[in-house]
Formats: C-alpha cells, structure tokens, sequence
C-alpha cells in the first residue's frame, strides 16, 4: 500500500466506526479488559477493518494490534522476530475518546527487520495526520495541504534554549507530576495519548517527555515521527530505543539529542523511581 492510501485506510476506518461514537458510546459500547484498562466497541471494530486492509496487502507480516494482542498474548513474541510487521493503536487514548476529549488517535507503524520505516498518526476530531517514512521527514496533513515538520529548538517556550532550564517535561506518571528533574522545569502531565504527545512534541509544544511503559503500538509510530523530525526516543538507560524492545523500563523522548542526554543525567541524578 501506498503511503497515503494508509493514512487515507485510517480516515475511512475513523469514520465508519470511531466518529459516529464520540460523544454517543452507548453503556453496553464501554468495556474492562482490566480494572481501569478500558476498550470500546470502537478500539476493536476499528483494528479489525485496519488489520484486515494490511493483511490484504501484506499477507505476510505480523499485525501486532492492541485489542488482538489482549486476546493473545503470544502475538508479541511473533512480532518481536518478525522480518515484516505492523503495529495498530486502533484508538490511542481510549480514556479520552470514552469521557470526550477529542485528544484520541489512530496509529499504524511499519517495521522492516526490527526497524521502523513508515509511520502514521491520524488524529479523527482535530482532522490533523502526521506520517513519516524512514529517511523521508515527518509530514503534517491538515486542511492547508502538507508541511514538512522539524522539531524547534529545544526551550524555545521557557527559556534561552542555551542550557537545560529552559527544558519543558511531560510525563504520563501521574505520580511525578510536579517533581522536578535537577536543573529542569517540574514535569506536568502529557496529553494522555500517544497519538497526541508525539506530534505535539514534534511541534515543540514541549521538550522532553517521559513515559513509564512501552507497548510498540504506543511507541513505535512516534518513534519515526521524532526521529524523522530531528528528535530522538529512548530509554532511561540512555539507550536508543528500538520497536523489537517489547518491554524497555522506561522512555524518555526528547527534541533533540542534547535534550535527551541532559534528561537521562538529571534522571540517573534523581530519586524518581
């Protein structure tokens, strides 16, 4: 498939299934697959027509999907060694889409012997797409047409961008909301969806993000999206990350490569755990 034709697979599945829902799930449409863990009829109708429309095209890739892998858990073992593979988030951000927010996404990743090579975001209620290609850039697809992004200098919204000080942090632990890292501003809390988070730091929105989990259909498409954009992800070890590390400790994406070294030296300096 085409580039486009995907992000174009993703509008189409988000109007059949995911749009006609938001702000009208019905109760018998909201589901537990654990306590606090939600899925919608929405998550898994729409990863069944995204996983369908690959599988037609690649018969032989692995598609990891979100909802699919809770059923079986095996999948990520035959993802983790496949040569060809898709990721699919079929709603990131099922928490929002359930409460309203129009902060929720679809995403779609491609990998190619362990190593991402396109990636796509396609946020439904704003009609904003980000897709990157390996060695391509990261593009943004709105009502205007499509622009090449390039991550800003980091600091560019609280500081002089010449030190650590001027970094702005998000992360999705609720629990080290307000902390700071040593030298760095006190973390707030991100958009709580990949989907957004990525592109919102690709945009410059904030420097450096911080994430304590690490499922590759939440990580792998903003993965190429930074790194196409001059960004870089990785983990708190201070180690790249790579889409066949299932199960990393933690990440730490940032706008830049001195961003990311100044973030890991502060958290290695920290009591964060």
């Amino acid at each position: 498939m085409q580039t486009d034709e995907v992000l174009d697979l993703l509008k189409d599945v988000a109007d059949e299934v995911i749009n006609p829902r938001f702000r009208a799930l019905a109760d018998g449409e909201v589901h537990e697959k654990r306590p606090g863990d939600l899925v919608t009829d929405a998550d898994r109708e729409a990863e069944v027509l995204i996983t369908a429309a690959l599988l037609a095209a690649y018969p032989d890739a692995v598609v990891l999907g979100e909802e699919t892998f809770a059923g079986d858990p095996s999948l990520m073992g035959r993802y983790a060694v496949a040569e060809h593979a898709f990721t699919v988030d079929p709603v990131d951000g099922t928490k929002n889409f359930v409460h309203g927010s129009k902060d929720h996404a679809v995403m779609v990743s491609e990998t190619v012997g362990g190593e991402a090579v396109r990636a796509w975001i396609w946020q439904p209620q704003h009609e904003l797409g980000y897709v990157a290609e390996r060695g391509g850039g990261t593009w943004r697809h709105d009502a205007a047409g499509t622009h090449r992004l390039h991550v800003p200098s980091a600091g560019s919204g609280g500081g002089d961008g010449d030190g650590d000080g001027g970094l702005r942090g998000r992360t999705s632990r609720r629990a080290w909301i307000g902390r700071a890292l040593e030298g760095l501003e006190p973390l707030t809390l991100t958009w709580v969806s990949c989907g957004i988070d990525y592109p919102k730091l690709v945009e410059g929105e904030a420097d450096y993000v911080l994430y304590g989990s690490a499922a590759p259909w939440d990580h792998v498409p903003g993965s190429l999206l930074l790194a196409e954009a001059g960004g870089l992800l990785g983990t708190t070890a201070g180690e790249v990350y790579s889409p066949r590390d299932t199960a990393p400790p933690g990440l730490v994406a940032a706008g830049s490569e001195a961003a990311f070294e100044a973030v890991c030296r502060a958290l290695a300096a920290s009591d964060l755990g």
